[in-house]
């Protein structure tokens, strides 16, 4: 198959690539670089062996996706291409909505310009809200406590309206839970610009010195320690659900939803205490109050998963802790 991944120099999607070169496919690759560095395609190329067809622009353009589609022949598109900090939209509404909706909007015109019906899209499990039940399943209510959310949950359901009126669609919505760790050569990983949103990188950042301790918002939640409870997947392993995702897009019809976690929880401290010893560093940390939207325990229900795509994850939060170290201390 040949596959255009959009967003492809980003944290998961520059995993999704060297994943779907390793399983036999190839791949054309489009990003702005918004939240990438252009050093990504060179690591990407030692990784692989490959030189991988590289647009530089905006999935928002419909002029840059037509010569892509002109100069290729696009068998599954797999959509990551998109703003994606909860603080941020919270702050920037108006942006959040025009980039990732549009975005989606003028690659499906695109696609079903040049009869190319199967998309595989970044979703998250945040169109789930605060859960009503645990683990969460497929089916379990949706509600979003922020403007990113609701932009997954709008995507989301664009693309099941796209699949209503032309069955000839495959629409894989793949929702994500944690992903953390990066590639076990270290070269690529996450790397976010300016204080991260995200625990993992925040972590990180304590323990090379660049930020003096980490702010854990809550220890008063009703889990086993009083810090939050999140599905930690390892990148690599979510890169893989898009491979299997691929390889069902090719062969069905219809609007397929799947989450993609582990189906364990572990809280912030476990992830802390983790890392500290996997990496024998020490990470000082100060409690501050709750934030606000944050919710208690977040967990999936793989099983839908396992049993529909084949996919089930095989790595660790040890694994998780020393590859996301590993790609930091060589930047």
């Amino acid at each position: 198959m040949k596959i255009l991944v959009t967003g492809g120099a980003g944290f998961i999607g520059s995993h999704t690539v060297v994943s779907l070169i390793e399983n036999g496919h190839d791949v054309v690759i489009v990003d702005n670089f918004y939240n990438a560095s252009p050093k990504v395609l060179e690591y990407l190329k030692e990784i692989t062996g490959k030189e991988i067809p590289f647009y530089e622009g905006d999935v928002c353009d419909k002029e840059i996706l037509r010569k892509i589609f002109k100069e290729h022949q696009i068998d599954i598109v797999i959509h990551f291409a998109g703003y994606k900090a909860v603080g941020e939209s919270v702050q920037k509404p108006i942006m959040y909505y025009e980039n990732n909706l549009v975005s989606t909007l003028s690659l499906c015109e695109v696609m079903k310009e040049n009869n190319c019906k199967k998309l595989v899209f970044s979703s998250s499990a945040t169109v789930y809200g605060s859960p009503k039940e645990l683990p969460i399943k497929e089916d379990s209510s949706l509600h979003t406590t922020n403007p990113y959310g609701t932009t997954k949950l709008f995507n989301e359901q664009i693309l099941r309206d796209i699949v209503v009126a032309d069955p000839e669609w495959t629409v894989v919505l793949l929702r994500y839970f944690n992903p953390i760790g990066a590639h076990e050569s270290g070269l690529i990983g996450e790397n976010p610009k300016g204080i991260p949103n995200n625990l993992m990188p925040y972590i990180v950042k304590v323990a090379l010195g660049e930020l003096e301790c980490l702010h854990i918002f809550g220890n008063d939640y009703a889990t086993k320690d009083g810090t939050g409870v999140r599905d930690y997947i390892h990148v690599t392993d979510l890169a893989f659900g898009h491979v299997k995702a691929c390889e069902k897009a090719l062969h069905d019809t219809g609007a397929l939803t799947y989450n993609l976690g582990t189906g364990t929880g572990y809280s912030v401290l476990d992830l802390v205490q983790t890392f500290e010893k996997v990496n024998n560093v020490h990470i000082p940390y100060q409690i501050d109050p709750r934030r606000s939207g944050d919710i208690a325990e977040c967990y999936a229900s793989s099983t839908k998963a396992e049993t529909e795509l084949g996919f089930k994850a095989s790595k660790g939060i040890e694994e998780m802790c020393r590859d996301a170290y590993l790609f930091a201390k060589k930047q």
